[in-house]
């Protein structure tokens, strides 16, 4: 039997969400994709690094991109590695952070990975605040993937953000329509263009906190855990 993979929304260092009744479906082998906020990379302390050692004992994979509430710093001091085919921060044997704009293979699907997004405070921070440099992708790393996509030939099966485009943003109308004022990389105009030139499936994003199904082809994820097919 070939091994599922699945998706599920940010779980910001919660362990009780590994051990939900949503989470049951999740066998051994399979893959688990978390869409940002995955909170248990935080800081060296014992609870943590024990909530740590406990997801290694998974008998799946878990792999998730970053959001906004993570330690990056602490995130990016692991050691880079290929996994399927794309640039991954080793976490543990079963944990990889997906980095930014990587496109990876996982049971012959493609899939296109773009983490980080905007936090609702980003205007009121101040602009030496390391967390909030790091919360938005690069340029570097916006070039990045649009040269594993062209190397794709623009064509995936799935996209997986923590952001949706900002008009998905501005139809759920949890945001001001303003939103993007304060966002020097200008993220949420650069995944519009992304929706417009690259052949996708369906895309996930988990920023929203909500569980809803957007369109045909977008889908916001939070507590449930949804079969990627």
């Amino acid at each position: 039997m070939r091994a599922m993979l699945y998706i599920t929304g940010d779980t910001h260092g919660d362990l009780d969400r590994f051990e939900s009744p949503e989470m049951r479906k999740v066998k051994k082998g399979d893959t688990l994709f978390i869409a940002g906020d995955f909170g248990f990379v935080w800081d060296d302390s014992a609870a943590f690094q024990a909530k740590l050692k406990k997801l290694a004992k998974k008998k799946y994979t878990i792999a998730f991109i970053d959001g906004t509430h993570e330690n990056f710093s602490l995130l990016n001091a692991y050691p880079v590695e290929e996994w399927c085919g794309g640039k991954v921060h080793r976490i543990a044997d079963n944990i990889v952070h997906l980095m930014r704009g990587q496109v990876f293979t996982v049971e012959e699907k493609k899939i296109f990975a773009l983490g980080g997004g905007l936090s609702q405070d980003f205007d009121l921070r101040d602009i030496d605040d390391a967390q909030a440099s790091l919360e938005l992708p690069s340029k570097a790393e916006l070039m990045e993937a649009a040269e594993n996509l062209g190397e794709a030939a623009g064509v995936v099966d799935f996209i997986l953000t923590h952001e949706p485009t900002g008009h998905v943003k501005a139809f759920l109308r949890l945001k001001d329509q303003n939103i993007l004022s304060g966002d020097p990389t200008a993220l949420g105009e650069y995944l519009e263009e992304l929706a417009k030139v690259c052949k996708f499936k369906r895309w996930y994003f988990g920023s929203m906190h909500l569980d809803k199904v957007i369109s045909s082809t977008h889908t916001a994820v939070y507590r449930k855990v949804l079969p990627v097919e």
